[in-house]
């Protein structure tokens, strides 16, 4: 199952905010939001709200051990544009950056539970018939 957090309009500039995305992308929720608790960068702080809240739509809030970061991604949005004195009373413009923000969480793969059940299932398929007759050899 998929879910999914988006912040719009954000005051931080999108390639700060990338820089941030690249280093959970990918990866298990528990172990983004050890990443970003001691992340030095100031979108950091965004990152992790807006992590939080795409777990907590997936239902998962306490238990995110096995949810996974799919996508995250951040797109340019409206620019504001303010003036600044400049040399010789002239205006100097200043563009000020902001920024929406997605991130995507989904089930990691394959619930606990069902792997023990397979993990036995895949070992007898993986013996080769030769080593199958030694096996049940030594058991008789």
């Amino acid at each position: 199952m998929q879910a999914q957090a988006t912040a719009k309009f954000v005051r931080y500039t999108p390639r700060k905010v990338n820089q941030v995305l690249a280093l959970i992308r990918n990866k298990r929720v528990s172990k983004a939001f050890e990443i970003l608790s001691f992340l030095p960068k100031s979108a950091g702080t965004l990152v992790e709200k807006v992590l939080k809240s795409a777990t907590a739509n997936s239902g998962k809030l306490k238990d995110f051990s096995n949810l996974k970061v799919k996508e995250a991604w951040v797109g340019n949005g409206p620019i504001l544009k303010r003036m600044r004195p400049g040399p010789m009373g002239r205006g100097m413009p200043v563009k000020k950056r902001t920024s929406h923000l997605t991130i995507v969480v989904t089930d990691a793969g394959i619930a606990p539970e069902r792997r023990k059940k397979n993990a036995s299932k895949n070992v007898a398929a993986a013996v080769p018939a030769e080593k199958k007759d030694v096996l049940g050899a030594a058991k008789k």
